[in-house]
């Protein structure tokens, strides 16, 4: 299994009190909440906390896109890719992901990509995501035309990798007379794509797909709903003719590790439910616009997200397995537990949430890296030789 430091880069002086004039922290929550001296100091942290985890032996480092929102400070995620590849060593850096259907010019994101896998000679990992539906409302995109505009476009990104330029480009969203990709990608053919998602059955069936064998990423959900879209993929790699491999699966979940159990629970309480009614608050019609999700999909994601926007308690995500807090001992068993289980070969840790403070984002990162990642790569990779 790898491990991953996953950062959502959140305003994290956000006033608490803004729900008491406004329904979400996304999209519509003004700008004036943002006060730029402090943005700036956020920023060299969260990214002095990522170069950190390549000291503390993580596998990689990941962060995302988000627009218009104090969740998470990155509309623009390949400034913070371009930031830590001079600064990392060994980590692999990973943008999951760029969302494609919101894309006026995919090749952009196939140069920008190449750079970055360039400039880590081959230490990159690239996302692509549909984004989520509150994205649509900050472009002012036709969440309809979703599945087709992030097909079309991932296929124009994998030709411009792979495919000697000059080409032409003739599609129904994109049309282009020459690609011709400089600089070309480090790695051979490309760099890895993984696809992170709600849970939507589509994504999955594509994501498995004999053509691509992508990583497919389950993020934030009930650990029940989490095995039940690992097992999807599986299944639907038998149908294909192939047994999907656990470097195939991914999970991201929030962590918070501390000396007990009563600890660990104490001081992450304000944090993680800051995290849960205030930076995640947002109404359904925003999380999941008309036209986004098949009806299918969209009864599965609903169930899955059914919480967002209502008041939760730390109880509540601990108990559904959306949160995993406790301490060192507490905190292994419980994932070894799930890996056994699930399978997944990836394991993406949020180590900070909401306003989760330096000092303790770093002792939880001291923690989970001394404590309980050693044990669980010397764990779960003894039951896979065994396996095999």
């Amino acid at each position: 299994m790898k491990f991953y430091l996953m950062h959502l880069m959140p305003y994290s002086e956000l006033d608490p009190d803004y729900d008491q004039d406004h329904n979400s922290a996304w999209v519509t929550l003004p700008n004036s909440y943002y006060d730029p001296k402090k943005g700036a100091k956020l920023y060299n942290r969260y990214l002095d906390e990522l170069e950190y985890a390549d000291q503390l032996g993580f596998d990689g480092v990941c962060v995302n896109e988000h627009h218009q929102t104090a969740y998470g400070l990155m509309p623009q995620p390949g400034v913070m890719a371009g930031a830590l590849a001079r600064r990392t060593k060994k980590v692999k850096i990973a943008i999951l992901g760029r969302a494609l259907p919101l894309l006026n010019n995919p090749v952009t994101v196939a140069e920008e990509f190449a750079m970055v896998d360039n400039i880590t000679e081959g230490r990159f990992i690239a996302g692509f995501v549909r984004g989520i539906g509150s994205e649509y409302h900050s472009w002012s995109a036709n969440p309809a035309l979703s599945h087709e505009r992030f097909h079309e476009a991932h296929d124009l990104i994998v030709r411009a990798w792979t495919e000697t330029g000059p080409f032409a480009f003739e599609g129904k969203h994109y049309e282009f007379q020459y690609v011709n990709l400089w600089p070309r990608p480090y790695q051979e053919p490309h760099p890895p794509i993984w696809i992170p998602s709600q849970g939507s059955s589509e994504t999955i069936e594509w994501a498995s797909h004999p053509d691509r064998r992508y990583t497919y990423l389950q993020t934030f959900t009930p650990v029940a709903m989490l095995a039940k879209y690992m097992q999807m993929y599986k299944d639907m790699a038998a149908e294909h003719g192939y047994e999907a491999t656990e470097d195939q699966l991914g999970w991201s979940v929030p962590m918070y590790i501390a000396e007990t159990d009563e600890a660990a629970r104490r001081e992450a309480k304000p944090h993680i439910e800051a995290f849960l009614n205030k930076f995640l608050r947002m109404p359904k019609e925003m999380l999941l616009p008309p036209g986004y999700l098949s009806l299918k999909s969209m009864l599965g994601v609903m169930k899955a997200k059914s919480s967002i926007g209502g008041k939760q308690t730390i109880d509540d995500v601990i108990d559904k397995g959306m949160f995993i807090c406790g301490s060192p001992e507490t905190v292994r068993q419980r994932l070894e537990t799930y890996q056994k289980e699930i399978g997944f070969g990836h394991l993406l840790s949020l180590l900070q949430f909401g306003t989760l403070p330096a000092d303790l984002t770093r002792k939880n990162m001291e923690l989970y890296a001394g404590e309980v990642m050693p044990y669980l790569r010397q764990t779960v990779g003894a039951s896979v030789e065994a396996a095999q």
